[in-house]
């Protein structure tokens, strides 16, 4: 059996799947040789890889020459861009690019100065390169694929595996494109010298050099200049193809001329073999013999709507718009294409302003004869033409379907990157569906969400590395602290590491200790009885009460507006009381006596209140009512036991009140005394409360004493000065009453809390909060009530008589309070 090599000398082909014969229509572009287009004035260079692997050198306002590089990069994939001629760099900006969406990408534009002044041109020996100096002028060069994949060339000649085959692709199987077939006959020697290069560099078994059987001349050319060069006749050979679309891609050329097919996923150097375009050979040596960047490439510009078809060089970088204008363009950019590229492969230009790249081999000015207007999509009927056609052995009904629906994961199930984007299967459609058109969009939406996926994996890589460093260096500075803590221990003497570890004993039982007392407060937080609460709730009650105490201490003005619903009662009995008296005034002593004892048993009745107006009074009952004040302060200085200055002021009002002053002083001293009486109170106020658990206060005969002097005086008018003093004596009175009747209650809520711990500490709460909302009365409140009286008009024999009355009433009520504390005691 005859091996590869073997049937490759013999001329062997295989068949390659699918493939159409559409109209070739090369003649109109093949019969003229290649022509030089004029300079445009602008041209514009896309700088794709700037932001990626290169660098921009340049900027707006430089002068640059022909051939000049125009970006930096130190990257293996890196491929320069360089200037097609002469001229200033006008701007650095996104220019619409060569692409079937148009988008803008960043492109650097010059502006020609006509001179095309080149950079110097160093040649070189080839035969005394090596071959990584050789490489490195193919990438300083920018040499790519010029076949229409525009792949960097130093990266594909430097493969990983050995190869043995070398296949030169000079199939130009599209339609209309005769730039290869031009090249080959015009510049043969020049493309053979740049396959030597290749050879140099890959030392292959075979090279092939393939042509498409619709070239005779080209065969013809490469067979001579293959025949003068220094390449070996037995080691290199001229295969003519035969014609059939697409035999020009790269696997189904190596299945025709090797009957290998390239596995999916794979590519041919991974089999041994490589495949070049003879464009880019030419290029190769050019570059490493001559010196030249690519700078201008061969373009086919043919159609019925070009006037001067043929082949040019076109610099790279050469706006459309100026290749029609030069050319000139028959049809309406309105109503006709122009296409980049063959009818098969090519895509319609949206700008005419786009530029001329590495990988643009044709320019197609077609006439509405030539290719007729796209049609409207039709359902697809299912008849199977797009499968029998696909050189690629793919199912392009099914990745229809899923690249319709955006389904890209089972598009990419049926091999969808496998897809060589030859059109045959659009050509063939009955449907007139555009089936290209969606497996494109598919692929560019796959290799986002490939690109996504990738720089997500790689900050995930990112992350965990930064995890795992900040774990090293937590567990290298933890080797290090016990290394130091090693050697510190090591230098230390034993009374050293005794006091060392005395103190890490105390520092661990002080953190005992704190860990004790956390969890005793925790539980002391959280009462476990009813009786925990109770003794809470009387604690709470307690500093309430003390608040309470010291606000009765505070001279505040808002005290007779914060009056509680106690004080409201108790005033309002007082009134009442007052105002019986007043009714029953001309009775007897007995009837007066007789109401005043049912006022202590409650019974008072409900009677207007009416407060008494200015009357005459006489000396007696001033007197009287001066001795009632003198006992009141007597009894607060026995309380207080040791309280002069309530004597003081007992005695000053005494003598006061017993001088006769002058009638303009009079008045004067009264209202002094009645202050001084009304502080002493409230000095006695708080000892009150705990003289009364150990006296016992006869209120009878206090009462009845008073009763007595009143009666025996009650006769006998009283002078306006002594009704003044007798109306102040009974507003202390009162005062003293209401706050004895709120100590009263402060206390009961205590009592009752203490006595019954069963009782649930918001029922105390309660009682407390009550306690403390009865604000009690200060002394500024009684000297603004003594004010507010008009002292200066005499009081009459009926209304001093119910002041005596309703000051007696106010100290039974109070006594008989006493009674009662001192009973629940």
């Amino acid at each position: 059996m005859l091996t590869l090599l073997e049937q490759i000398d013999k001329g062997t082909l295989w068949r390659s799947h699918g493939g159409v014969h559409p109209p070739e229509l090369k003649n109109l572009s093949n019969k003229t040789t290649i022509s030089e287009l004029p300079l445009a004035s602008q041209f514009v260079l896309p700088l794709t890889q700037v932001g990626d692997s290169a660098l921009l050198t340049v900027k707006v306002g430089d002068r640059v020459l022909k051939g000049q590089s125009l970006t930096s990069g130190t990257s293996f994939a890196y491929s320069p861009v360089h200037a097609p001629t002469s001229g200033v760099i006008s701007q650095i900006q996104p220019m619409p690019s060569n692409h079937p969406s148009g988008i803008a990408v960043l492109s650097c534009v010059i502006d020609a100065d006509g001179l095309d002044e080149s950079v110097e041109i160093l040649t070189a020996d080839v035969a005394s390169l090596s071959n990584q100096e050789i490489l490195s002028k193919i990438q300083q060069a920018g040499i790519a694929g010029l076949g229409g994949a525009a792949f960097p060339t130093h990266i594909k000649l430097s493969p990983a595996s050995d190869i043995e085959l070398v296949i030169i692709n000079g199939i130009e199987c599209e339609p209309y494109i005769t730039s290869d077939d031009r090249l080959m006959r015009e510049h043969s020697d020049d493309i053979l010298a740049g396959i030597a290069i290749i050879h140099k560099l890959l030392k292959p078994k075979r090279i092939i050099i393939a042509i498409e059987d619709n070239k005779p001349e080209a065969i013809e050319a490469m067979q001579h200049a293959l025949n003068r060069s220094e390449l070996v006749t037995d080691s290199a050979r001229i295969t003519a193809v035969p014609t059939k679309y697409p035999s020009g891609g790269e696997k189904q050329l190596i299945q025709i001329l090797t009957g290998q097919e390239v596995p999916s996923g794979s590519i041919p150097a991974q089999l041994g073999m490589l495949v070049q375009n003879v464009g880019t050979a030419y290029a190769i040596h050019d570059a490493v013999s001559n010196g030249h960047a690519l700078t201008r490439r061969v373009v086919t510009v043919t159609g019925l709507n070009s006037q001067t078809p043929g082949n040019y060089w076109v610099p790279i970088g050469t706006p459309v718009s100026h290749i029609l204008k030069q050319l000139g363009f028959n049809g309406d950019l309105a109503t006709d294409k122009v296409i980049i590229g063959g009818p098969m492969m090519g895509h319609s230009l949206p700008d005419i302003s786009a530029p001329v790249l590495k990988g643009t081999n044709c320019v197609l000015l077609p006439s509405s004869e030539e290719i007729a207007p796209e049609q409207p999509e039709k359902p697809c009927i299912r008849c199977g033409e797009c499968a029998v056609v696909c050189p690629s052995l793919l199912l392009p009904q099914q990745l229809f379907w899923h690249a319709k629906a955006e389904e890209y994961d089972k598009a990419s199930s049926f091999n969808l990157h496998d897809c060589i984007e030859c059109g045959c299967c659009s050509f063939v459609c009955p449907s007139d569906i555009p089936l290209v058109e969606y497996y494109r969009i598919a692929k560019s939406a796959i290799r986002t969400q490939t690109e996504e996926k990738k720089q997500a994996d790689f900050a995930k890589q990112r992350f965990e590395a930064r995890l795992q460093r900040l774990e090293e260096e937590k567990l290298a500075r933890e080797a290090k602290a016990k290394e130091a803590a090693e050697r510190r221990k090591g230098s230390m003497s034993s009374g050293d590491r005794d006091a060392v570890a005395e103190a890490m004993a105390r520092i661990k039982a002080k953190k005992a200790a704190d860990s004790q007392q956390a969890e005793v407060t925790a539980s002391a937080e959280a009462p476990s009885d009813k009786k925990a609460q109770v003794a809470a709730a009387i604690a709470r009650a307690k500093a309430k009460k003390s608040t309470t105490n010291t606000e009765m201490n505070t001279v505040d003005d808002s005290a007779e507006s914060s009056a509680t619903d106690k004080k409201a009662q108790i005033a309002a009995a007082i009134a009442r009381a007052k105002a019986k008296k007043a009714a029953q005034a001309d009775t007897t002593n007995t009837t007066e006596e007789s109401e005043a004892s049912g006022l202590d048993k409650g019974e008072a009745r409900e009677a207007p209140v009416e407060m008494p107006v200015e009357i005459q009074a006489n000396n007696k009952k001033a007197q009287i009512a001066a001795a009632i004040a003198r006992a009141k302060a007597k009894k607060a200085a026995q309380a207080e036991k040791a309280q002069t200055s309530n004597s003081v002021n007992s005695e000053t009002l005494e003598h006061e009140t017993s001088e006769s002053v002058p009638a303009e002083d009079a008045k004067k001293a009264r209202i002094a005394a009645a202050v001084a009486k009304a502080k002493a109170k409230k000095l006695a106020l708080t000892t009150e409360v705990q003289a009364a658990k150990t006296q016992t206060i006869d209120a009878q005969s206090i009462e009845a004493k008073a009763s007595e002097t009143i009666d025996s005086e009650i006769s006998e008018p009283l002078p306006a000065e002594d009704a003044k003093k007798a109306r102040i004596a009974a507003a202390v009175a009162k005062a003293k009453a209401k706050k004895l009747a709120l100590t009263t209650d402060v206390k009961t809520v205590e009592a009752q809390a203490a006595e019954t711990q069963t009782i649930g500490a918001q029922s105390v709460e309660a009682k407390a909060s009550e306690a403390q909302a009865i604000k009690p009365i200060d002394s500024k409140a009684v000297d603004s009530d003594t004010s507010e009286t008009d002292f200066s008009e005499p009081l009459s024999a009926e209304d001093a008589k119910k002041a005596r009355i309703a000051a007696a009433v106010a100290k039974a009520k109070a006594k008989k309070m006493q009674q009662k504390l001192q009973e629940k005691e």
